[in-house]
């Protein structure tokens, strides 16, 4: 069927990088907004826009019914959920269908399978995927756990079934605080998810987070877009991610490609999806989790391969065969995305709301900059501090990084405190620019004071006179160089 008006059930950069896409496509679409996006950019970029609700989440981009209402009103065919919200919502993809319009992502029974990470791990495990040690069940008895425990090693790592973002999650170091810890992550989780449901994998010490992007249409073929490096985190959240991982060889990637592929499979799935990874200091690398929606990093994916995986989702949703196979794609250079945080990183990286009073974006060849903002628009205090994604292409690493740092140093950005100087300390990083770090970065190598870290003025003046003697040095060199004949050149 094809798709001719889409609500957009999200705000922000991803609203109008879904906006964008359909544009280029011929098709229409229709924003929603809450009390505190009447003035934001997605609204005025979209062809139609329906007030959903006050500013809370709960009452506007969480409300089920009145998304649904605005999809009816407005004549629209689909609904594309965007990353967060509802766009793991298996309740959210199945009223989609029962009223009749088009979930532009997943079956509803892909979404409630991959939900659960044990459920996810059920499923993939058909295809002997590679699994992290664990229970492989949620803990009932916590005697039995112990010995679990016991059996796998010391660390061990308690995770909540449900959700992510680090919330259930705890590192048990030691055989006399299992107890307490498993209970403090059953609780944690029952807060945050409704599901109280916990396991325990053994403890990867120096992992590094790395995710395949999978690509599925409704025929059963499934390819994968090659993987994203995302081990710069802080708070089990993603800060700086890759294409490709420094650390990853053709046959690594391979192997993890065709996991990725058994992972989408066990679960029928179409559209874009994540299936995530841990790698250990061997390079082993275990199935961690499936993320069944568009990735806040996907632009590194769509950089390297060539491929628009909106447009891809909105084709495959049409009921369209992919147009290409795995044999067709191709890795084409390198790209870096850092996600601008309206955050203090000297302040533990806390939000900070705010006016933005100044804002200007760099420019330049390989830079693209996906944001929702502009000077003099507050940053909301109900919804995730991201301000912008700022990603760089190259045709290599080592050129993608100097092109980020000098994206970083022309991005301006007044009124509220951001994670780009956090970016810029990475980019300069040995154990970044090496390949060596992983997901403990911001705790073994970062403190705040070294943002603190500011040149006097005497400081600055001697290191501009040590610029000037090393550009006189040099051209005194090329004065020499040129006062040679040529036959001493030979």
């Amino acid at each position: 069927m094809k798709i001719n008006k889409i609500v957009i059930a999200n705000r922000g950069e991803i609203a109008l990088r879904i906006i964008r896409s359909a544009k280029e496509m011929g098709i229409k679409t229709v924003a929603v907004y809450s009390e505190a996006d009447r003035l934001a950019m997605h609204v005025r970029y979209a062809d139609e826009a329906v007030f959903i609700g006050e500013a809370p989440s709960a009452s506007s981009y969480l409300d089920i019914d009145k998304i649904l209402k605005a999809a009816k009103d407005t004549n629209a065919e689909a609904i594309h959920p965007g990353y967060g919200f509802l766009s793991e919502n298996a309740n959210f993809a199945q009223k989609v269908k029962d009223a009749g319009l088009i979930f532009i992502g997943p079956s509803a029974e892909s979404i409630k399978v991959m939900g659960s990470k044990l459920g996810a791990k059920e499923s993939a495990s058909k295809f002997n995927v590679p699994m992290v040690p664990g229970s492989g069940k949620a803990l009932s008895n916590i005697s039995e756990a112990k010995e679990t425990a016991k059996k796998i090693g010391f660390p061990v790592l308690i995770k909540a079934s449900a959700g992510g973002g680090g919330k259930g999650m705890r590192i048990v170091e030691k055989e006399e605080e299992f107890e307490e810890q498993v209970q403090r992550a059953s609780s944690e989780a029952k807060s945050a998810f409704g599901d109280g449901s916990v396991f325990i994998e053994k403890y990867i010490s120096s992992p590094k987070h790395i995710e395949i992007q999978i690509l599925g249409d409704q025929y059963g073929n499934i390819v994968h877009l090659f993987e994203r490096e995302c081990s710069i985190q802080r708070r089990y959240q993603k800060v700086v991610e890759e294409a490709p991982s420094p650390v990853v060889t053709p046959e690594i990637r391979a192997a993890m490609g065709k996991a990725a592929i058994e992972v989408a499979s066990s679960c029928n799935y179409y559209s874009a999806g994540t299936v995530e990874f841990i790698m250990d200091e061997n390079k082993n690398f275990y199935f961690l989790e499936m993320n069944t929606r568009l990735q806040v990093e996907h632009p590194v994916t769509e950089s390297i391969s060539g491929v628009d995986l909106v447009k891809e989702q909105i084709k495959v949703a049409q009921g369209e065969k992919l147009s290409f196979t795995q044999n067709d794609l191709t890795i084409r250079g390198h790209s870096i995305e850092l996600r601008v945080y309206a955050e203090d990183p000297t302040n533990d990286f806390l939000p900070d709301i705010g006016t933005i009073t100044h804002y200007k974006k760099p420019q330049g060849p390989g830079i693209r900059v996906d944001d929702g903002f502009e000077a003099g628009m507050e940053i909301p205090i109900y919804y995730d501090p991201m301000i912008a994604k700022l990603t760089v292409s190259a045709e290599n690493r080592e050129t993608a990084i100097a092109r980020m740092i000098r994206a970083i140093d022309e991005y301006e950005i007044t009124g509220v405190q951001t994670t780009l100087a956090f970016g810029k300390f990475v980019m300069q990083h040995k154990a970044f620019i090496d390949g060596s770090f992983d997901t403990h970065f911001v705790k073994d190598y970062f403190k705040p004071e070294y943002l603190n870290d500011k040149l006097s003025e005497e400081e600055n003046m001697l290191v501009a006179l040590l610029a000037g003697e090393v550009l006189k040095e040099k051209k005194l060199n090329v004065n020499r160089e040129n006062q040679i004949s040529n036959w001493r050149k030979r």
